[in-house]
Order: structure tokens, then sequence, then C-alpha cells
């Protein structure tokens, strides 16, 4: 089971996760209250290792502003949230990292419908940490993708088999307040998102 997580702010939490086995760690770029500029993700992202993929995520935000926080966080890879254009994600191609798009499921559900290497299907309201019917996306997603919305320790393993998901993607699952992670329910995320 692929795991991301996302949201992380503090250089515990980045570390937490890592030993913990996650795949990749979002940074929020965008209007949130997860937010870090773009040189406090290169801060923490610098001692993440390679196999890590370190994701700046975005949602709004022009194409151009886009390359300008990925280029000077030093992300490894690229999350566009919501519905942005085709073309978008086009004009990104050329910075040479893997792109994110993440919708709702109501969407196009087909991984690299626009171009992008990873999908992530998301609860209707997007951040609102809300559960939803995750059984309702089983068989329509296609390629690499990830479940979010609404996941946390207690339910992600359950919500992936009934969705059939690929990976999963928390953010708000992990914390304890909006934008405060917590180090033990991100080991716990991981533990129970793999069976152990």
């Amino acid at each position: 089971m692929y795991v991301k997580i996302c949201g992380l702010s503090e250089p515990e939490h980045v570390e937490a996760a890592v030993e913990a086995g996650a795949d990749a760690i979002g940074f929020v770029l965008t209007r949130s209250p997860r937010r870090v500029t773009p040189e406090r993700a290169a801060e923490l992202a610098a001692p993440i290792p390679a196999h890590v993929l370190t994701v700046g995520v975005f949602r709004g935000e022009t194409h151009e502003e886009v390359r300008a926080a990925a280029l000077a966080s030093g992300v490894r890879a690229v999350q566009l949230h919501g519905h942005h254009p085709h073309a978008d994600f086009t004009a990104l191609k050329d910075l040479g990292r893997p792109l994110v798009r993440a919708v709702d499921a109501a969407a196009d559900l087909r991984c690299g419908a626009f171009d992008e290497d990873l999908l992530i299907v998301d609860a209707p309201r997007p951040g609102s940490g809300e559960p939803w019917n995750w059984a309702a996306v089983r068989g329509r997603p296609s390629g690499r993708w990830m479940l979010a919305g609404g996941l946390d320790p207690a339910n992600v393993a359950e919500a992936a088999e009934a969705a059939g998901a690929w990976g999963v993607d928390v953010s708000s699952g992990v914390e304890t307040a909006p934008g405060v992670k917590n180090s033990a329910l991100i080991r716990a995320f991981l533990r129970a998102a793999r069976g152990g």
C-alpha cells in the first residue's frame, strides 16, 4: 500500500513519517491552515531521503505560480488539487517532476487522462476530514491512484479495501487540531494502512 502523509510543517513530523515508512510527504503551498512557504518546504524536505517523494500541493494557482514555487521549494513532485485544466499539467511537464492530479469522484478518474503520473480521489469536500462513500468509486479509477478524504488510523484499512485503492493519502486524519500533526497518529496510520 502506497502511503502519502500530507500537510506537514514541523521537522519532527517529517522525521516520524520517514521513519514509519511513508512513500510520499506533501507540503501545502497554497491557501490552507497547513500552508508553508516554499522556503520552509525546502528546509523540511532537505533531510528526506531520495526514495521518499516530496510533493508540493497547489490549488487554483496558475501554472507559472506553481512552477516558481516548485522550483523554490525543490519538491520532487507537483500536485494540482481541484479542477485544473489539462493545459496546466501540459505546461508543467517540462519540470521533469511527477505530476499528481487530485480530484473528487465526479471527475475523470483515469490516471494519466491529464498526463499526470499519480491520481488522488478525494472527498466531495476536500480537506473536511469527513468520511465519504469510498466504496462508490470501486472499479472506476484506473492506474496508480490514492484514496483520500476522511481517512484515519481506525478506518484506513477498511476504506482502502472498500475502494480497491492502490494507495492512500492522509492529512487531517493524523492531526490533533487543524494543521497540528501528531507523530503517534502518523505512525499508527502507516501501520494500519499496511495491515501492521
